[in-house]
């Protein structure tokens, strides 16, 4: 047997060349499925932080309101710990969050990479409820419609400026 086995080990030379791109064929269209896929894997992972963000600054704000029931209303200044208040740790991507106490909405800008996530407008803010209820993969604006109400969210393509 072992005689066998190296007979025909001795008399294969190697791959030919049709055997060689058949494999590389192979390969190229795994990688022009993956490429794409892994692509919108991060994309999406981009907005669900800015959704999350917004949520742990909704939750921060409602901790600052216990501690200050006669405040108005709360901004990101006042909870984050950047101004000594240990609220919210850290503002992750939000560069704008406005909570309104009396109805629980919120009106926020996130700036994850090459995203900007606008959470409702300053006359028309979103619930925690819509903003839980944003699909990670939405691209373009939605409109959230709760019992309690609703709001816009936009997510579009970061714009950059050049000087």
């Amino acid at each position: 047997m072992r005689k066998f086995i190296q007979q025909k080990l001795k008399n294969q030379k190697g791959l030919t060349l049709i055997e060689l791109l058949a494999v590389i064929v192979i390969l190229a269209i795994i990688a022009a499925i993956a490429i794409p896929a892994i692509g919108n894997i991060i994309n999406n992972s981009r907005v669900g932080a800015a959704k999350s963000d917004v949520l742990n600054a909704m939750s921060a704000a409602e901790l600052y309101m216990a501690d200050n029931p006669d405040a108005t209303t709360v901004t990101l200044t006042e909870i984050s710990s950047a101004s000594g208040n240990t609220y919210l740790d850290d503002q992750g991507t939000l560069s704008t969050f406005v909570f309104d106490p009396a109805t629980k909405e919120v009106y926020a800008v996130a700036n994850p990479t090459n995203y900007d996530v606008t959470f409702g407008s300053s006359t028309d803010k979103v619930t925690k409820a819509g903003v839980s209820s944003l699909p990670n993969n939405t691209r373009a604006s939605f409109t959230v419609t709760t019992a309690n109400g609703g709001g816009t969210i936009k997510v579009e393509e970061a714009t950059t400026t050049t000087p």
